[in-house]
């Protein structure tokens, strides 16, 4: 064991001294109201003693905690960072139900989650990046309510999923730290600009760079192929999801492919103050029975 603060045990001499005293101290006059003779009772001299002893006890238990007792200890395991961003359609298919439903899954997911990195972008025609890669998660719940598809500008109207993958995927390589990345795609659409190659080309982009997608389309027509090739290019998987249900078995099958990781790390030195606590507590305990009964008098 070793301490933060040794310097401190340095005090010990005084509830060590003022222990010494009490032991050396003679006893009392005995002085019996009765003029009897009553018999001798070592026994009670030294609970009495004992008694007497328990706030210096205290005192010395302080004094150690003061001193910050420390121990090398494994910590509980690091999680390991998994960047994650979402990539939502914002564009005029996507106004009520389907927003609703959307956004309420993203919330469900970041609480999942706690302890990843989420960024947050909102695309149509263009991409914004509404909320860079942040690990305050309530930062990206609070946020969904002004991405509502409904207050967005014109310009946002069309859907461009391949652009917008590709923004996202410039943006996570220039700001993500170490550690898994993922995108997860959430519209309703097709895309215009996903014709000839430009799947297998920007799906093999991001897979380059580690970052596997999951679309989520949240509409009653078939996933468009052009998607689910992307998508599956990147080792990642597109699902259908028209309902709250559904949408939360979704992310729960993601959260399983992608679970959290954790790393071991080294022993650190950790503060031990709960055995001294404890010891703190047993004497807090004897010192008030012993005030019970156990009271020491001149006489």
């Amino acid at each position: 064991m070793t301490f933060t603060h040794a310097w401190v045990l340095l005090f010990l001499a005084i509830p060590v001294v003022l222990a010494w005293t009490a032991i050396a101290r003679a006893p009392g006059l005995v002085s019996p109201a009765d003029h009897s003779k009553h018999r001798e009772r070592p026994w009670l001299v030294r609970i009495l003693g004992f008694f007497d002893l328990v706030p210096l006890m205290l005192l010395a238990v302080a004094i150690v905690m003061l001193a910050g007792p420390q121990t090398l200890q494994q910590p509980k395991r690091e999680r390991s960072l998994t960047n994650i961003q979402i990539c939502l359609d914002v564009s005029g298919s996507m106004t009520g139900r389907r927003y609703e439903l959307a956004t309420k899954a993203v919330e469900d997911f970041t609480r999942a989650r706690e302890g990843d990195a989420f960024g947050l972008t909102l695309f149509g025609v263009q991409q914004i990046r509404w909320m860079p890669l942040t690990k305050d998660l309530a930062a990206i719940r609070n946020a969904l309510p002004f991405a509502n598809p409904a207050q967005q500008p014109s310009h946002m109207g069309g859907t461009m999923i391949g652009a917008a993958l590709d923004f996202c995927r410039k943006n996570m390589v220039a700001e993500a730290a170490a550690g898994d990345r993922l995108i997860i795609l959430v519209s309703d659409g097709m895309s215009a600009d996903l014709d000839g190659d430009a799947p297998s080309r920007i799906g093999g982009d991001l897979k380059d760079d580690g970052i596997t997608v999951f679309h989520i389309h949240i509409d009653e027509t078939d996933v468009p192929a052009e998607v689910v090739e992307l998508v599956e290019e990147t080792g990642g998987q597109a699902f259908a999801a028209t309902d709250t249900n559904s949408l939360r078995a979704v992310f729960d099958h993601i959260d399983k492919m992608k679970p959290a990781k954790f790393a071991q790390v080294g022993t650190v030195p950790l503060d031990r103050f709960a055995p001294f606590a404890a010891i703190a507590l047993a004497l807090l305990g004897l010192h008030a029975i012993g005030l019970l009964f156990a009271r020491y008098t001149p006489w």
